[in-house]
């Protein structure tokens, strides 16, 4: 049983939700290093929580018998060609929620990709140096939020009731 492919999804949410936990309890704290450590957690959160959406994929690809059953990146079970190469509901409907920006699945995506984007400097206006020092701000620029607990946890929910409902749906089978 602990060769089942669930296992590794059910894993992933498991440590996801350890992660968060830690997450909050860093938040709370008042050490000296609580920011890094909130970081770290939520880092970890999001990198279990890709893992669980992993584990899912090979799930279906697993139970559907497909050739790609074994792939290392969710984005290679996520694109295009897996809809125009098989009909299969469920990779179709995370397909979908893949490719829309705005839903919960994207921004997942989107945010593990970050993770491994080097850092980018901000840039700096470059000032005349007869003028007196004066520090302009670009109301237009938006920096980049870090995410939060309660966004990170609305991932694991959603990412959880998507598991059970296409367990339920290919145990139907």
């Amino acid at each position: 049983m602990a060769q089942e492919l669930y296992t590794r999804t059910n894993q992933k949410l498991f440590f996801a939700g350890l992660a968060l936990e830690s997450m909050a309890k860093a938040a709370s704290s008042g050490a000296m290093n609580a920011q890094g450590l909130v970081q770290a957690e939520r880092e970890a959160a999001l990198f279990h929580l890709y893992g669980g959406l992993l584990g899912l994929c090979h799930e279906i690809a697993g139970f559907y018998r497909l050739p790609q059953a074994s792939a290392a990146r969710a984005e290679l079970l996520l694109g295009d060609d897996m809809l125009q190469s098989v009909a299969i509901p469920e990779m179709a409907e995370m397909v979908e929620l893949a490719r829309s920006p705005q839903t919960w699945l994207a921004q997942l995506l989107k945010a593990y990709a970050e993770l491994f984007q080097p850092p980018v400097a901000r840039k700096v206006a470059k000032t005349d140096v007869t003028q007196p020092l004066i520090q302009a701000v670009n109301l237009d620029e938006v920096e980049r939020l870090e995410l939060s607990h309660a966004e990170l946890q609305a991932w694991r929910e959603n990412l959880k009731g998507l598991v059970r409902r296409f367990r339920d749906a290919l145990s139907e089978c």
